[in-house]
């Protein structure tokens, strides 16, 4: 561990006494906020601010990293008049959770897919071909035993 670097839990862990998401409405802006979201980083804040920049009732979403060692992010959100910002990023938030449900579901129907001896995917590749997609995919072995035999 560097001197200076945090402990690894502290990346992803929260502190006690400390609440994971907390809202601040906006004083100046109506129907904005900021969400602060602790032990996150760019990969939740992107896909939120991509998220919510979908939503027809979002007029600006943006993300910022306050500090590049404190992985903390904080989501500014303004939307107009008939919804609020919590709205908005609960909203996202349900998308983002089916988005990633499906995504899981389709991933897992191709990798047994995959899995069968002698699937689709075998009886279509000469074996140059097998020989081929183990070179370059190596993870294709691991996926798919069957499927990787170099004859």
């Amino acid at each position: 561990r560097a001197m200076n670097a945090p402990d690894r839990f502290e990346l992803f862990i929260v502190p006690d006494g400390c609440k994971k998401v907390t809202f601040e409405k906006d004083t100046k802006v109506p129907s904005a906020g900021a969400f602060l979201i602790m032990r996150e980083d760019h990969t939740l804040g992107n896909l939120l601010r991509m998220q919510l920049l979908r939503d027809e009732d979002v007029l600006f979403a943006g993300y910022k990293m306050p500090h590049p060692l404190e992985h903390n992010i904080v989501v500014k959100v303004q939307t107009r008049d008939r919804t609020t910002p919590m709205n908005a990023l609960n909203g996202a938030l349900i998308d983002l959770q089916s988005e990633f449900t499906e995504l899981e579901r389709v991933f897992k129907v191709e990798l047994d897919r995959r899995r069968q001896p002698h699937g689709e995917f075998y009886q279509q590749c000469s074996c140059a071909q097998r020989q081929r997609n183990v070179e370059e995919l190596p993870f294709l072995a691991v996926l798919c035993p069957k499927q990787a035999i170099i004859h």
